[in-house]
């Protein structure tokens, strides 16, 4: 391990989801240059204190594999605290406790997000290519006109233990949020756990929001260059970071996720990399298989940008395709991901060989 982590710089990783992932750590082990799992706890309640043996039987699975358990994706952020309501307070102290107990384990990076309600969202989830192919894909036009509340809807990304009620209760709630609000309880939440992460020796990395606009009329604000320095500058510490990830930033054509990738790697604040590649519309996007051609994204000029900089944090292939005929969970197939994983490895090792020649 010490060894790769010397020559090779950034830490490989590939999304685990427990023991209940159909696809075995035996397999995981076997993509080169793989480093560590990105995990976490998956039958506790938002809000609720992760057990402690939880966790470390997580750690015990990765370790008999010959893999670490650096990364978590992610402990989610219960929606009181993004409302701001009295009730912040007591799950704040819980997610506190969550990243003091993840820090005892050996946990170096927290993935998390503060999106609204919806998380990544998508209209489509097996979307049929011309080569027989299925991936995830987002149609505005799909949603326009649609009422959550009114329509028969249940989304991609849609936390199913939502009931209908429990939505109109949200969205009546999210009346008195809008994204000056939303900043505001985001600043409240960050002063508060940034300081425990320090302690811990952990970085928290927030992910950007999927897709990077309103959804609904919730107010999504991780979403572009502003914005991220305004996060950045809410807690001004190294500890408080990002999960850069080039899909979702990217579906924005807008965003110019090279200068980006520079900007941020240069400043020490990307803890954790999700490379994907997308083909985007002016109302939505398809993903595609990782390389460069596949997509609209300028795939080998984010590696470079992180290379340049001597980026050495975690990075893992993001949502694959299914092919060959593999069923599971959609997006998170083993075998596009770990070609995905292939093309960075050699992306990243060709950036080596020529920097080392250049010298």
């Amino acid at each position: 391990m010490q060894k790769y982590i010397l020559e090779f710089g950034m830490k490989l990783t590939f999304r685990w989801y427990g023991l209940g992932d159909r696809i075995p750590l035996d397999y995981i082990r076997q993509i080169p240059n793989m480093y560590s799992v990105v995990t976490a706890v998956y039958d506790v309640p938002v809000g609720e204190v992760w057990p402690r043996e939880s966790i470390a039987t997580l750690v015990r699975e990765a370790e008999a594999h010959g893999l670490k358990t650096e990364v978590i994706e992610s402990v989610p952020v219960h929606e009181d605290i993004k409302l701001g309501l009295p009730t912040r307070d007591k799950y704040i102290a819980n997610y506190c406790e969550n990243i003091r107990r993840l820090g005892e384990a050996g946990v170096k990076c927290i993935c998390y997000n503060f999106m609204p309600v919806f998380d990544w969202t998508r209209t489509q989830l097996d979307k049929l290519a011309e080569d027989g192919s299925t991936s995830l894909v987002y149609y505005g036009e799909q949603l326009d006109g649609k009422d959550p509340l009114v329509d028969d809807m249940n989304l991609p990304g849609w936390d199913a233990s939502y009931q209908k009620e429990d939505l109109k209760r949200l969205f009546e709630q999210y009346k008195a949020v809008d994204s000056e609000k939303l900043w505001e309880n985001l600043g409240y939440f960050l002063e508060r756990i940034i300081p425990v992460a320090e302690e811990c020796g952990i970085n928290m990395a927030i992910h950007p929001d999927d897709p990077p606009w309103d959804i609904f009329g919730l107010p999504r604000i991780i979403t572009n260059e502003k914005n991220i320095d305004r996060f950045l500058s809410l807690v001004d510490s190294p500890n408080n970071g990002l999960t850069f990830c080039t899909g979702s930033l990217g579906a924005d054509k807008n965003n110019d996720l090279v200068a980006m990738v520079d900007k941020y790697a240069k400043m020490g604040r990307i803890h954790f990399m999700h490379v994907r590649n997308i083909r985007v519309f002016d109302n939505g996007f398809e993903e595609c298989a990782h390389d460069q051609s596949a997509g609209t994204l300028d795939i080998l000029g984010i590696m470079k940008a992180l290379y340049d900089n001597n980026f050495d944090g975690y990075l893992r292939p993001d949502h694959g395709r299914m092919i060959w005929g593999e069923e599971g969970k959609p997006g998170y197939g083993l075998y596009d991901r770990a070609l995905g994983a292939s093309y960075i490895n050699g992306v990243w090792e060709t950036l080596n060989r020529f920097n080392k020649q250049s010298k």
